[in-house]
């Protein structure tokens, strides 16, 4: 309820899909292929293995999240966790009616497994959007006032938050600029 027009989205990194798409990993990645396939370096993914892409751990933002709620209280005005639904279908609970979520693309890098998996299965932009996390594995809508503070604090804690968008008039739906 206390997400207004001009909060800033501050996005969290994410370690590659979290929760998101398996199932579509799973079929487009995986299926068919021997173990010898998945240990291979794979130059789409900067020679990692997909074996080992595929198994980075889940990111968890609780440690960060809840410093920054304690030292700077007032600041974050509402999380959204990006699951399965990915953006487009998770940071659109975290908004009232009267508000959007514009999201500008290209404001942070999308994990090169993530990227491989979107080509391999011939994903829209938009159909990636709503699979994936693109990288982003939680999104906080802060107050504009204090997204310097905000910020400084996730880094001490280790995060590399990046600003990846703002809080505009809107219907409570989430937008992509470019």
């Amino acid at each position: 309820d206390g997400v207004v027009e001009g909060d800033v989205l501050v996005g969290l990194r994410s370690s590659g899909f979290h929760s998101n798409g398996y199932s579509l990993v799973r079929k487009v990645l995986v299926e068919g292929k021997t173990a010898e396939e998945l240990a291979a370096p794979v130059a789409e993914l900067n020679g990692e293995t997909l074996g080992d892409a595929l198994i980075a751990p889940t990111r968890i933002y609780v440690k960060p999240v809840l410093n920054c709620l304690r030292n700077q209280p007032g600041g974050i005005r509402a999380l959204a966790h990006i699951t399965g639904g990915g953006i487009t279908e998770n940071l659109n609970r975290a908004l009232p009616a009267s508000v959007n979520a514009e999201v500008d693309l290209g404001t942070w890098p999308i994990p090169p497994v993530v990227r491989f998996a979107c080509d391999q299965a011939n994903l829209s932009e938009e159909e990636a959007l709503k699979t994936f996390n693109m990288g982003i594995g939680m999104v906080l809508i802060v107050d504009a006032a204090r997204v310097d503070a905000v910020m400084d604090e996730l880094a001490k804690s280790g995060e590399e938050p990046v600003v990846i968008g703002k809080i505009v008039e809107g219907t409570g739906v989430v937008r992509y600029a470019e």
